[in-house]
């Protein structure tokens, strides 16, 4: 219950009820026992461990010899869906629980495996990675507002169409969209038919449980729901399945699609604000893996902040498991809710919500030639990436480039061809850069020739707008309208210092040459230690200062210019350049670079300085991250860690969050991750993972949420190396 109908900012809190406490244990135990799924970063997933899949040898792509066609993909699909047993367990008011993805019995691979991996060993070799599947947004509006029997007929309307057509790769991918469609029905009525077979033995108050779940079941496995309970139940059967199919999408604008079932149900009186804010408490303890946006602006630019928006966020405030919820500000929003998620975010300290500028996402989208009518719907989506939900297929996370490599081609050519000049250096650069994004292209056209017969995503294409009609998969050239690649460019702050550095000891001081360098960055500095901190004393990227800065926007637009010259195979549509790297920033195998940092050292985290160079304050570093115009960019994240004494002598830690973010985004930002936490907890948590009092120690890495015990150590030592602010 809440302590106030209305929320203020400094007083509300809310308590778990007994039945929200019950599931809360559940949600702590699987995640602790490791039951929960994880990725290898410490991410956790939809889905619970449930050991192998004990069913391999009947699979169809087994029993009848693989096929690389969505028909027999969804074959697949259908029988990993069939072979999930439903539970039902004690409080739950939603259902439904998956226990293995596709991949886990139907390995990606590829009609052209041999040409693939050719092109992603060039690729790679020079700095580029071209391999990410999902990480778009499906639109949930549709389930929402249509349901499966709506989308089963226009899936057989198009099937029919395209028969008689005599197209039988469109139709083929239809009848595995149909496959699917009928499963993910199957699977509900399942839970329905449990559900009632439990009711029927349960006491009075268990029975009511059991025959509301029946119900809700019942309904929402072919209709559009019809209240705000049947809507959450929906919605989470929808992220469930997305994530059988794979991990990593977002799932839109949750307080958009469920704001007028939410009006409307409340009118009827079949919910209140209480007990939906329970109900997708129990929706976050249920999925763990979810991006949601909240906010942003409407179609006529107004203000999109709803009663919806309050009660998706109060939600996360009682719950307080690990959460991926996006506020997406703008000029216009409403000042009371963002003190509201500014204080959610200073009690919780785990960077929960994230806040993402609408205004730059909606000039990217306008800036890439996309009109008004869908530009205004874009979303936060993930990590640090936006999209347009059911219309965009963009590809995050495993698309980058890694600048870092590009520079050591640079350096060691320029060394070679004798560069007397620091644009002569730049130039060889600027050269090697796009012979790197050739090799990306080349990878990523072999990958999107087969991706949508190979590897199709439909579940999420049955969610978006143009796979039925045109009977292909999202990930298909034109199976939606907008096909952008995105592109994450990774260790720009260290490219920029490195250049400061060469620039300011070999070009103007001329205290070494170019070979010097060159040779000392191959040998990982051995025997130049002198040599090494000298480079590593250079000014540095995060401190406002403005050569430097000037620097560095130089290198992202010439990043940018580079990008926007290549299409891909999809749409013939530009690459999207992205100022993030996801994780590839740690463990990495790049040399020495003359920044100063040794061979194999994390580098910097997207537009993140260097690891203890930011030495001015956290406005020093804000001032450098956004001098280059974020509007022209795919995203971009500013990771700020604050230690609780940065907040020493302010009596509103929620007001100054808001001031700074505010000042931040009016200044052109393009997403803050912040996190308010103690150095000296986290060194104890890493030391003691066993201690109970760390086990729900959530932080955010880079833009996900994960329990910090359970991070591989070399993103532990990572994350406590950063720059922790404890003042201005």
């Amino acid at each position: 219950m809440s302590k106030a109908q209305n929320p203020n900012p400094n007083e509300v809190r809310f308590i778990m009820s007994p039945r929200l406490r019950l599931l809360e244990e559940r949600f702590r135990q699987l995640e602790r026992t490791g039951a929960r799924g994880m990725t290898d970063v410490g991410e956790l997933k939809a889905w619970i461990n449930a050991g192998p899949f004990p069913k391999m040898d009947a699979l169809p792509s087994r029993v009848q010899g693989l096929r690389l066609d969505a028909e027999q993909y969804g074959e697949d699909f259908a029988f990993l869906l069939d072979c999930m047993e439903p539970k039902i367990y004690p409080a739950e008011h939603l259902v439904g629980e998956i226990y293995w993805e596709i991949d886990d019995v139907r390995p990606p691979v590829y009609q052209n495996a041999g040409e693939l991996q050719e092109k992603y060993a060039a690729a790679e070799a020079l700095g580029g990675l071209t391999y990410t599947r999902t990480h778009n947004c499906p639109d949930m509006e549709v389930i929402v507002k249509n349901g499966y029997d709506d989308l089963l007929a226009r899936i057989r309307e198009s099937l029919k169409l395209y028969t008689e057509l005599k197209n039988e790769r469109r139709a083929r991918y239809l009848r595995g969209m149909e496959k699917v469609c009928l499963a993910c029905i199957h699977y509900i009525e399942r839970y329905a038919e449990l559900a009632e077979r439990m009711a029927e033995e349960a006491a009075n108050e268990e029975r009511e449980r059991l025959s509301g779940i029946a119900r809700r079941c019942r309904s929402v496995a072919h209709k559009a729901p019809a209240d705000f309970e049947e809507a959450v139940q929906a919605v989470t059967f929808a992220v469930l399945f997305d994530h059988v199919m794979g991990h990593g999408n977002g799932h839109g604008r949750l307080d958009h699609f469920l704001h007028p079932i939410y009006r409307r149900s409340a009118a009827e009186g079949t919910i209140n604000r209480e007990a939906a804010r329970e109900l997708l408490a129990e929706m976050y303890m249920k999925l763990a893996a979810f991006f949601f946006g909240l906010g942003g602006r409407g179609e006529n630019g107004e203000d999109a902040v709803n009663e919806m928006s309050w009660i998706a966020l109060e939600a996360y405030d009682l719950a307080g498991v690990p959460a991926n919820l996006g506020v997406m500000w703008h000029r216009d929003i409403d000042p009371a809710f963002m003190d509201y998620a500014c204080d959610v975010l200073a009690r919780h300290g785990d960077a929960t919500p994230v806040f993402v500028n609408y205004e730059n996402m909606y000039a990217m989208e306008r800036r890439s030639g996309v009109p008004h009518e869908d530009a205004w719907r874009v979303c936060y989506s993930g990590c640090q990436w936006f999209a347009i939900p059911g219309k965009e297929y963009c590809g995050h996370d495993m698309n980058r480039i890694d600048t870092l490599t590009i520079f050591e081609r640079t350096l060691q050519r320029a060394a070679a061809e004798n560069a007397g000049e620091f644009e002569t250096l730049y130039g060889i650069f600027a050269e090697e850069l796009h012979r790197t994004l050739r090799a990306f292209q080349e990878a990523e056209a072999a990958y999107d020739r087969v991706r949508g017969d190979s590897v199709p995503e439909i579940y999420g294409s049955m969610l978006s707008h143009g796979p039925i009609e045109r009977g292909l998969d999202i990930s298909a050239p034109r199976g939606v309208d907008y096909q952008f690649t995105s592109v994450n460019v990774g260790g720009i702050p260290n490219v920029t210092d490195s250049f400061t550095a060469v620039r300011k000891l070999v070009f103007e001081k001329k205290a070494y040459t170019l070979q010097q360098v060159a040779e000392a960055c191959a040998s990982d500095w051995a025997g130049q230690e002198l040599m090494r901190h000298r480079f590593l004393s250079q000014p540095k990227y995060g401190n406002g200062i403005d050569e430097v800065d000037a620097l560095y926007v130089r290198i992202c637009d010439t990043v940018l210019d580079a990008c926007e010259g290549y299409i891909n195979q999809r749409g013939g549509q530009p690459l999207r350049p992205c100022l993030y790297c996801y994780m590839s920033h740690v463990g990495n195998a790049n040399g020495a670079t003359p920044d100063g940092r040794h061979k194999g050292d994390p580098y910097a985290h997207g537009i993140n300085p260097q690891q203890g160079a930011s030495r001015r304050g956290l406005l020093p570093m804000i001032t450098s991250a956004y001098a280059v115009d974020m509007r022209k960019f795919d995203g971009g994240s500013v990771q700020v860690e604050l230690q609780p004494k940065f907040f020493d002598g302010k009596e509103d830690r929620h007001t100054y969050i808001r001031n700074f973010i505010n000042a931040c985004f009016l200044s052109g930002g393009m997403q803050i991750n912040m996190n308010i936490l103690d150095l000296k907890t986290l060194e104890n948590a890493m030391e003691h993972p066993e201690s109970p009092e760390y086990r729900n120690l959530s932080v955010r890495v880079t833009g996900y949420s994960a329990r910090f015990v359970a991070l591989p150590r070399e993103f532990q030592k990572e994350f406590i190396a950063r720059s922790n602010y404890e003042s201005v």
